[in-house]
């Protein structure tokens, strides 16, 4: 069986898509590179891929977060702040972009039809194209820790919230799960992701150089809506599953789908207390 309407849409996109000059130049260099197109995720042997790696990275990153947010500090030069702030969000706004669109290119190069896209055969195993951006968003979510170091070095501990903490330490959990169970469908929620981080990213470098955007709110509306997606994507993925031979990954899909779930209501609670009462602290 299959899911009405986006099959058709898939495929049209996707013929569109790869027939435009520039794809097979993007192809080359974000599909086809060796060391792109030879990637294989084996558990314990690739770069922070053990458990026990991701066990004392997200409990590291919560401990020194207490102990640092306890401790009195010295202050770091407003200058020197926002310059590291810039060169931070800056890294992160070109790395996501890339993220996007090395995810994307794959996508349309790789992936036959929409329900390979949302539904990964049983037995997938976590190697090529795909599976490369997948281990370097993973990576990437370590490296946006320094999202929470930078608040506390600015002493703004208003936005050292616990939505902050929670979203930074589980979604590196989140990502793990996704890329060592080869999880369903993972490529899209990161493409949707990322793309919500190069607006976001680029919000907070604007206001790192003084310039104060009125579209704040939209940052945060476009965060909501990427987890509406999220939840149409993990529906259409169960469909599948139990229509036809099954996915893969679907008992990380259980995690994932209630992590989601949290990420909803902390979400719509910060939209609903900031945005109803004008008050506006950033948000993780």
């Amino acid at each position: 069986m299959e899911v009405p309407f986006f099959p058709t849409l898939f495929s049209c996109v996707r013929n569109l898509v790869v027939k435009q000059p520039l794809f097979p130049v993007l192809e080359e260099w974000l599909v086809n590179h060796p060391k792109i197109h030879e990637f294989s995720w084996n558990n314990g042997k690739t770069p922070g891929s053990s458990q026990r790696f991701l066990t004392l990275t997200v409990l590291s990153y919560i401990s020194f977060t207490f102990i640092l947010s306890q401790v009195s500090r010295p202050s770091l030069a407003r200058p020197v702040l926002k310059s590291i702030s810039a060169v931070h969000n800056i890294f992160l706004v070109i790395l996501s972009f890339i993220m996007a669109l090395g995810c994307l290119v794959s996508i349309f190069s790789q992936v036959p039809n929409f329900k390979t896209l949302v539904c990964f055969p049983k037995r997938t195993s976590p190697s090529g194209p795909l599976f490369f951006w997948g281990y370097i968003f993973y990576l990437s979510k370590i490296v946006e820790f320094m999202d929470t170091l930078l608040i506390i070095l600015g002493k703004s501990m208003k936005r050292l919230s616990f939505l902050h903490v929670y979203h930074h330490s589980m979604v590196v959990v989140m990502s793990y799960v996704c890329v060592d169970s080869a999880q369903s469908s993972f490529s899209m929620v990161l493409v949707t992701n990322c793309a919500v981080h190069v607006v976001m990213y680029a919000y907070y470098l604007m206001c790192t150089l003084g310039v104060h955007p009125k579209w704040k709110k939209m940052v945060t509306d476009c965060q909501l809506v990427q987890f509406w997606a999220s939840f149409l994507i993990m529906a259409m993925l169960v469909f599948y599953h139990f229509t036809g031979s099954g996915c893969s990954g679907i008992l990380s899909w259980c995690f994932n789908a209630a992590f989601i779930v949290s990420l909803l209501f902390l979400f719509s609670d910060f939209h609903a207390k900031n945005y109803s009462t004008k008050v506006k602290p950033k948000y993780a």
